[in-house]
């Protein structure tokens, strides 16, 4: 059982289930790091796996569905911006009221469009890219070969070098610390907020996009806690693209642990094997949490004198 465990497919698997967590806390990164807290990532994920649906099943084209998943993300993104630095609703309210509305949302929309509450009809995912000289290659054909798996590879890589190496990414991080200082050297702190939100629904999006082309369709609650779990790997992994990397992938790895242990048939009541993620993101949170310092000025309101 432990060599089934410990495989390469096992490691494959981790990757592609840990897609969407990685998205979806890099999104959360840059909004927590303007010092806005996004609870919303979960409804963003399912606003973004219906757009993506949507725009392949209207266009025939999965690309077009992946640029619809990205501004169906910004959208729902956008509300929670401008519920918390317009309106000054309280962060945690909004973006549980976005995740709320998100469910609402997606099943009158399915209902309307495919005469369905629970599911879409089937639409083409992304084609493969052929790659021979890696094929052989274990995990990096994965990455290679699959466009999305290689496209959030990159996002890695330029979200830690927008955040740290750019002067925006200076701005951004100086409002999630310190938005009076900000102010006071001139800093467009609500637009740099509005910003890192917008962002964080660029990027979660996406990760709704990959769930739906996955999967070939749009089913009913299919974010089925990826949000919740992405902001977990927010915090554990302190704020910092390759800390998201390695949390998601753990995260990934208990979900693939989850699904291996089901398929080998381990006697153990079905219900503790589909709480083994849960399970981890509970247990890493607790023994982390004090650690982690999060962006000083994290849920706060700030009012311009």
């Amino acid at each position: 059982m432990f060599k089934q465990l410990i495989s390469w497919e096992m490691l494959s698997l981790t990757v592609l289930i840990s897609i969407p967590y990685i998205l979806a806390a890099l999104g959360g990164m840059f909004s927590e790091r303007s010092g806005i807290i996004n609870i919303g990532l979960e409804g963003i994920i399912l606003n973004g796996a219906l757009s993506a649906v949507l725009g392949t099943w209207y266009t025939g084209s999965p690309w077009w569905g992946l640029l619809s998943a990205v501004l169906g993300g910004g959208l729902t993104a956008f509300v929670h911006a401008l519920a918390t630095i317009r309106f000054r609703v309280n962060q945690i309210v909004s973006g549980f009221a976005v995740n709320l509305l998100a469910i609402g949302l997606t099943r009158f929309i399915l209902k309307i469009v495919f005469h369905s509450s629970s599911n879409s009809e089937r639409i083409p995912g992304l084609p493969f890219w052929q790659v021979s000289f890696l094929s052989q290659i274990p995990v990096i054909n994965i990455i290679v070969t699959r466009p999305l798996v290689f496209i959030t590879f990159l996002l890695i890589i330029g979200s830690y070098f927008f955040l740290f190496r750019t002067v925006f990414g200076l701005h951004l991080r100086s409002v999630g610390e310190n938005p009076e200082a900000g102010d006071t050297l001139g800093l467009p702190v609500e637009r740099l907020r509005y910003a890192g939100v917008l962002l964080s629904g660029f990027l979660a999006g996406l990760g709704g996009a990959w769930l739906a082309l996955e999967q070939h369709q749009f089913i009913d609650g299919m974010s089925n806690g990826r949000g919740y779990i992405a902001l977990a790997a927010l915090i554990f992994g302190k704020w910092k693209p390759h800390g998201i990397l390695l949390a998601s992938l753990l995260f990934g790895f208990a979900e693939a642990m989850q699904i291996e242990l089901q398929s080998i048939g381990v006697r153990l009541p079905f219900q503790f094997i589909q709480m083994i993620p849960y399970l981890l993101t509970i247990i890493v949170l607790s023994g982390v949490v004090g650690r982690s310092i999060p962006p000083a000025a994290l849920g706060t309101v700030y009012r311009r004198e």
